[in-house]
């Protein structure tokens, strides 16, 4: 199992990188949103990893957090979504954003996705309202390395991706303290993903108001 990459960008395309590591290079695929977000080629990137392993192929997927890899695990384990799709869903919300849908049961955000039908975003947002609490206590962190002053260039002029929420961590930093105060992880996770999407970005000002939503009549 390959569960990280750490090199030099030493090519890329539509739906991947070619990522050189001692001599090496490993084709990556990836979500739009994490090729807009990774260096210009030459530059140096570290990526967590997926191998997908079939009888007839091997492939390597990318992302920048352990929150979007393990999406992309379970995402996979909703029937009729393969390794293309969930990219897909990826792609179009990021990884906070699947967490925030999938939360609310949003499923119209998921179905925002392309290729994504409304009858699979429900499936998707049934079968994994209730992880979603467990992948936001994960956190976010950055996963591009870049070299000393230099900084990460989105592949198209104008189309910049952030890298994770406002404030990495602060999600899952609310949630823990939501679920220590006696809350339900699901409901903890609702409330803390309905304040988020409403632009709340550090962890006390997320606390405040999922706790104002948690109240009796909120």
């Amino acid at each position: 199992m390959i569960g990280s990459l750490a090199g030099r960008i030493a090519a890329r395309g539509p739906d991947h990188v070619l990522i050189e590591v001692g001599g090496v290079g490993y084709v990556v695929h990836c979500s739009e949103r994490t090729l807009a977000a990774l260096p210009p080629v030459g530059q140096a990137a570290r990526l967590h990893t997926e191998l997908l392993v079939r009888e007839d192929l091997l492939q390597l997927f990318g992302f920048l957090t352990l929150q979007e890899r393990e999406w992309h695990r379970l995402l996979q384990s909703v029937q009729g979504v393969g390794a293309k799709a969930a990219l897909s869903i990826l792609g179009a919300l990021g990884a906070a954003g699947v967490s925030r849908a999938i939360a609310l049961g949003d499923w119209a955000a998921v179905k925002a996705a392309p290729g994504i039908g409304p009858k699979l975003a429900q499936r998707v947002v049934n079968e994994l309202r209730d992880k979603a609490a467990g992948v936001m206590a994960m956190g976010a962190e950055p996963g591009v390395l870049v070299e000393p002053g230099e900084a990460p260039q989105p592949s198209a002029p104008g189309h910049v991706v952030p890298l994770a929420a406002p404030q990495p961590g602060a999600e899952a930093e609310a949630l823990s303290a939501l679920v220590n105060l006696g809350y339900g992880h699901g409901e903890a996770a609702a409330a803390v993903a309905a304040s988020a999407g409403e632009g709340m970005a550090e962890t006390p000002a997320l606390i405040r108001a999922a706790l104002r939503r948690l109240a009796p009549g909120g």
